[in-house]
């Protein structure tokens, strides 16, 4: 690996920010001081990822100062706190010795049980009566891949959010965050009578709450109804929301409630980059009671939002 030829004086009068200075220099002192002094006694990472949003998979070359284990467990320690996930160390075709695994994070996923917090890594080998532990380095993060997909930000199932970091001196962590309050679509059901949407409410509770229909100069006020924890449907008030002219009226929908903030309906737990392309749902022909024919189209907007579309029919012009 080639590294950085740069001097903190070099890096001191380039032109970037303070931020960028520092973390310039950071990395210098890194690759050039802590690195060094840690050599053959350390794990480094040719891997580390979190790609489903839940799961840090880890695969690293160990110090030849390693001999092959009984069995080995790498250790998330925050403080006081510590979790053993078991590894797997093998024998690389090249002679050295290797080490995968996979972390499951999230005590509701019978995972490990790590809150919001930064988690450093070490890597914990027994062999006999005998315990030793390396750190485990990560030298170059993650890097973001091209395509129609992406590494999930966060948990689908809990919202919490995970990813792979390291310290000043190279050591590799995880850094994890409580899910941010958002309103989560599950399902829009559609038919000719009507249509409804499922969410959930992840990362904040809500009090009594009602969803909202918004469009330009209109608002309109609907009921939800539980249908588990944190779990709610809307039926979408189609008989109010007929268009006032042959243009097609965008609504937006928004879980309200009587304190705290309102939060819109979308999709967020997802690894695609297009959600309105991928995640596209038909138009339906609808006529409301007393109302005159439309065509309603669910979508989702770039940023993921929910968007209820409604367009006269021609016919009825």
């Amino acid at each position: 690996m080639t590294t950085s030829t740069a001097t903190p004086a070099t890096l001191a009068t380039e032109p970037h920010g303070p931020r960028n200075r520092l973390a310039a220099l950071r990395l210098w002192l890194m690759l050039r001081l802590f690195v060094p002094l840690r050599q053959g006694r350390t794990a480094r990472l040719r891997y580390a990822a979190v790609l489903d949003g839940q799961t840090v998979n880890l695969h690293a070359v160990l110090p030849r100062s390693v001999r092959p284990p009984d069995r080995a467990d790498v250790v998330l320690r925050r403080g006081r706190t510590r979790h053993l996930v078991e590894a797997h160390v093998y024998q690389g075709p090249d002679g050295e010795l290797l080490m995968d695994a996979a972390i499951l994070m999230g005590a509701e996923l019978g995972g490990v049980p790590a809150g919001p917090g930064r988690w450093k890594l070490r890597l914990r080998t027994y062999t006999g009566s005998r315990k030793r532990s390396v750190a485990l380095l990560l030298l170059e993060p993650p890097v973001p891949y091209e395509g129609p997909t992406k590494p999930m930000d966060a948990s689908p199932v809990t919202g919490a959010r995970h990813r792979v970091g390291r310290t000043a001196t190279g050591a590799a962590r995880i850094v994890s965050s409580a899910p941010r309050p958002a309103v989560e679509v599950v399902k829009v059901h559609m038919s000719h009578a009507g249509a409804t949407v499922d969410c959930r409410v992840l990362g904040t509770r809500v009090d009594t709450p009602w969803a909202e229909f918004v469009a330009a100069g209109r608002r309109i006020r609907q009921p939800v109804h539980p249908l588990g924890p944190d779990t709610y449907r809307a039926e979408v008030p189609l008989d109010r929301m007929e268009p006032r002219s042959s243009r097609p009226e965008h609504w937006d929908v928004v879980l309200c409630q009587e304190t705290g903030p309102s939060l819109r309906f979308g999709r967020r737990l997802h690894d695609v980059r297009n959600p309105r392309r991928v995640f596209a749902m038909p138009s339906m022909a609808m006529t409301p009671a007393g109302r005159t024919p439309m065509i309603v189209q669910p979508r989702y907007t770039p940023a993921g939002n929910l968007r209820v579309t409604c367009t006269r029919m021609p016919e009825a012009d």
